[in-house]
């Protein structure tokens, strides 16, 4: 097989607008969380008397006038929790249906219109809230509806398009956009309310995700087959690369499928790495504030650190895990574990070390860094490898067991909340504890059952030789 260059290749150009869609994906998932500090009344949010003593105050800075003219809700911190939390009820719902369907009908169409539907109820947030609090959560629980189809979609045309050695290369690309939405949205969405109104957040990042639809659907195919500008190497070089790999049978093989090792193996280091991941996201600000003493919203910056550490990993990552597979004749699965190894046990043991630090402010924001960014390592790791086992069927893989690893981010939140009462040292601790010791288990888990080769129900003519 000869490798087609990689400069202006469909396959690049796919994996690129992938990246920016992504971007934008996670950019509108996270811009509430800012915004919403501006859409609450001061006095409804949590009493300030909460903070915990242990570390002395930060000075504040001097505060510039900031706009004011947006509308301000009385929302109390359990509302604001619920509303917080009603993205993640839509988002599980369509996860296995949007595997499903993008094996049925193509993951272009469903991958467009997951995110171009995400932008228009992104544009119609400040409305929802004007009409009440109700509203407000039905929208977010819709666009989680449109944002759960888009994975599995993305998975799904991978899985046509992508030649087995460049997988970690061209899917960690295409997903590292999350990382990077997150990294510019945070806060550059702080920005935006604080010079202009919060409302605009929601205007801004909407009519981007509309224009990337136009793009998306004009450039890109489903499969190299369909693709109208592909240059006939590449598309021999695909195709050849996956002949043996993809099923031909139009039903989908779900007993064996639901009864197979290596995809419990994803599930469980799926959900253990995101416990970890979203208990960070949610929690990490509030840690800051009120163990540190440090507002993490006056610098948006910090709280963007660990997402751009993770980006820049996911992406070099990605590059060696294909390196290792394809010159240093490394095998699949050797590969995968480690990768899952370090990207999930580096995490557990900073975390934990980032509870022992006491006040050291520098440490705490290094620790949570470092963790964070290991964690990309994970992407060429448990986080491609559907591709591996069942090309044909990635998306409905990825459909399952992105709706376990949905779990956490609806309840690990809650948990800690309910076991950092009254905000001391040693109940966060524990909160990082807990984190730690799901990692490690699921990284062991992963580790002793997972699997590098395509299984032989995902591949066409497995009924005919079963008995």
């Amino acid at each position: 097989l000869v490798s087609v260059p990689a400069c202006c290749s469909a396959r690049y150009n796919l994996a690129l607008l992938a990246f920016f869609g992504f971007f934008l994906l996670y950019a509108l998932r996270v811009n509430l969380s800012v915004a919403l500090v501006d859409m609450v009344e001061p006095n409804t949010s949590l009493a300030k008397n909460t903070t915990s003593n242990v570390c002395p105050e930060h000075s504040s800075t001097i505060n510039v006038p900031r706009n004011t003219t947006g509308e301000k809700y009385s929302w109390d911190a359990d509302t604001q929790g619920w509303i917080l939390g009603s993205f993640f009820y839509g988002y599980i719902i369509t996860q296995v249906p949007g595997g499903y369907l993008a094996s049925k009908i193509g993951g272009k169409l469903l991958l467009g219109f997951g995110i171009f539907g995400t932008s228009v109820f992104t544009l119609l947030t400040p409305l929802a809230a004007n009409l009440g609090v109700g509203y407000l959560i039905a929208v977010r629980a819709l666009e989680g509806l449109g944002e759960g189809v888009t994975f599995p979609a993305m998975h799904s045309m991978w899985s046509s398009w992508a030649p087995p050695l460049e997988r970690s290369k061209l899917l960690s690309i295409s997903y590292a956009g999350a990382q990077l939405g997150t990294v510019v949205s945070l806060p550059l969405s702080g920005l935006i309310c604080y010079y202009m109104n919060w409302v605009y957040v929601f205007y801004i990042f909407g009519a981007l995700g509309v224009l990337w639809f136009f793009f998306w659907m004009w450039l890109v195919s489903d499969t190299p087959e369909t693709h109208s500008s592909i240059s006939l190497a590449e598309r021999e070089y695909i195709l050849s690369s996956l002949k043996d790999q993809l099923s031909t049978q139009k039903s989908v093989p779900w007993r064996p499928m639901l009864e197979s090792l290596p995809l419990w193996a994803i599930v469980v280091a799926h959900f253990s790495y995101n416990w970890t991941f979203y208990t960070l996201l949610t929690l990490l600000p509030t840690y800051m504030k009120e163990i540190l003493r440090f507002d993490a919203q006056e610098n948006g910056f910090l709280s963007a650190l660990p997402y751009f550490g993770c980006w820049l990993c996911i992406i070099l990552s990605g590059q060696i895990a294909d390196y290792l597979r394809e010159k240093q004749k490394f095998s699949t699965v050797c590969v995968r574990k480690c990768f899952t190894l370090i990207g999930m046990i580096g995490p557990a043991v900073f975390l934990v070390a980032a509870g022992f630090i006491g006040c050291n402010y520098g440490l705490a924001v290094a620790f949570v860094t470092i963790s964070t960014t290991l964690g990309g390592f994970c992407t060429s790791g448990y986080s491609i490898n559907h591709l591996d086992i069942a090309p044909s069927y990635a998306g409905i893989l990825l459909g399952i067991t992105n709706s376990f690893a949905t779990i956490p981010g609806m309840v690990g939140p809650v948990i800690a909340k309910n076991l950092t009462h009254n905000n001391t040292v040693g109940e966060w601790q524990t909160v990082f504890y807990i984190a730690a010791s799901i990692n490690l288990f699921g990284a062991i888990f992963f580790a002793l059952f997972a699997s590098g080769e395509v299984q032989d129900w995902a591949v066409s003519g497995y009924h005919l030789h079963r008995n």
